[in-house]
């Protein structure tokens, strides 16, 4: 009979303990994969390959706050640039590219982040030669208020080309809709970033929305602390703010209505909370950089340096904590594998007496005994890889709703790979002493016993 089959009879007529010291390996192998799986998701959502820019500007602040919010939309804006910052980068020679980008509202339906750019933002490309496609019977922004949606948003959302969306003012956590309703015009295929989780609206639509302009007063503040001075001339500002008492008092009689007019926003009252930002040369973009830490107006900064001090710091010393752990999982549950099988052998040893007695040899009850390490094992290996992707899986929606992190239930760490040469050693190593207790059982003491 094969030595499998027998090892498997054996392990059958001890089910019980047989099954909880497989489940101990199971559980171990089901958390080292969340472990690994789960830094690897991480590692390719915040991985230098999903930008296509050299430099991201912001206002002065946090910069992990800044990439974090403007490339993966997690997070808050960290503040506000005045508009005519954004003109200034486009006339500036070392730059090639500039994007503007406006954040801090969500969709009514599904809270998804709200980005107001430009056309330009989906003609560059999310990633290094990777350019957006949208699917068939989409376009790009043509009126003020065209929205452009992700993968995600209109999977998740059931919307499709001329669906209608209204956006919730300042996050999530507000209750104020706005009245302007914004129409898809193009659904992008699948990137793997977050821009599969976005809806994209045009940007002069988003300054026309009730409540997005800057009142006038706070934006020649604004003008004057960036620049040290305005852009208008006090006659200039003076109109400016008749008009606005005029559109706040029609408004406030109910004669006018916001969500069509179609006058162009004045600059002034217009911002950004980030610039993407290619440049000529990379030499160009680390002096911007270094000029921008030596007190400049705005923050220039590399997107892959705070993420790669974040992994280095933070994330990879979680990891290699949690590797440990699990690691010590594994070899406690090879122990109670190793104390399942020794226990055993006292209630054995007539069984193998009997085996030895009709002709088998040392070696093969030797073998019998390992085998049966072995099965329990991989077993339980098998059993772990298929319940730590499965809890992925079926946990990654949660996941990409809660944390903003898209999830690839199909991600598979190259150390997943030596899991089981690792199992097999444990197996050989724990199943090493039970098998030489039944290599040395004498055939006639144990008969007579």
């Amino acid at each position: 009979m094969n030595l499998l089959v027998i090892a498997y009879k054996s392990i059958r007529q001890r089910a019980l303990a047989s099954f909880l010291t497989c489940l101990s390996v199971s559980l171990g192998v089901m958390l080292m994969v969340i472990v690994l799986s789960g830094f690897a998701i991480v590692e390719k959502n915040f991985s230098q390959n999903s930008i296509n820019y050299d430099l991201i500007v912001g206002p002065k602040g946090s910069s992990l706050q800044l990439i974090l919010n403007t490339v993966y939309r997690i997070g808050d804006p960290v503040g506000n640039l005045p508009y005519r910052f954004y003109r200034e980068l486009q006339d500036d020679p070392r730059i090639k590219e500039a994007v503007p980008l406006t954040m801090g509202d969500v969709t009514e339906q599904g809270g998804f982040k709200i980005v107001g750019t430009t056309s330009r933002y989906f003609e560059l490309g999310y990633a290094p030669d990777r350019s957006f496609k949208l699917v068939p019977g989409s376009k790009r922004f043509g009126t003020s208020f065209d929205a452009i949606i992700g993968s995600q948003v209109a999977f998740t959302n059931g919307w499709g080309i001329g669906s209608k969306l209204k956006l919730v003012h300042g996050g999530e956590e507000s209750d104020h809709v706005h009245d302007e309703e914004f129409t898809v015009v193009g659904v992008l295929a699948p990137t793997g970033t977050a821009n599969d989780k976005t809806v994209f609206v045009n940007l002069e639509g988003f300054y026309l929305i009730a409540g997005h302009e800057k009142p006038i007063s706070e934006a020649v503040k604004q003008e004057k602390e960036f620049f040290g001075n305005n852009s208008l001339t006090p006659e200039e500002i003076a109109q400016l703010e008749q008009e606005e008492r005029e559109e706040a008092e029609a408004l406030a009689s109910g004669e006018h209505n916001h969500a069509h007019h179609h006058h162009e926003t004045p600059e002034i009252k217009k911002d950004l909370t980030g610039i993407f930002v290619q440049t000529h040369k990379p030499i160009q973009a680390a002096l911007l950089e270094g000029q921008s830490r030596r007190g400049y107006r705005a923050q220039f900064v590399n997107p892959i340096r705070p993420i790669s001090q974040l992994m280095t710091n933070i994330i990879g010393n979680i990891q290699k904590v949690m590797f440990v752990m699990t690691c010590l999982i594994i070899v406690v549950s090879g122990v109670g594998i190793f104390v399942s099988i020794y226990n055993s052998m006292s209630d054995r040893r007539k069984e193998i007496a009997i085996m030895r007695a009709l002709g088998a040899r040392r070696q093969t009850v030797f073998s019998i005994i390992l085998a049966e390490s072995v099965l329990l094992c991989l077993t339980g290996g098998v059993l772990g890889i298929l319940m730590g992707h499965g809890l992925i899986y079926m946990g990654a929606p949660y996941i990409e709703r809660a944390a903003g992190i898209l999830v690839d239930p199909l991600t598979i760490e190259p150390l997943e790979f030596i899991l089981f040469p690792v199992l097999m050693l444990l197996a050989t190593l724990v199943g090493f002493i039970p098998g030489m207790t039944a290599y040395r059982t004498d055939v006639a003491d144990a008969l007579a016993a």
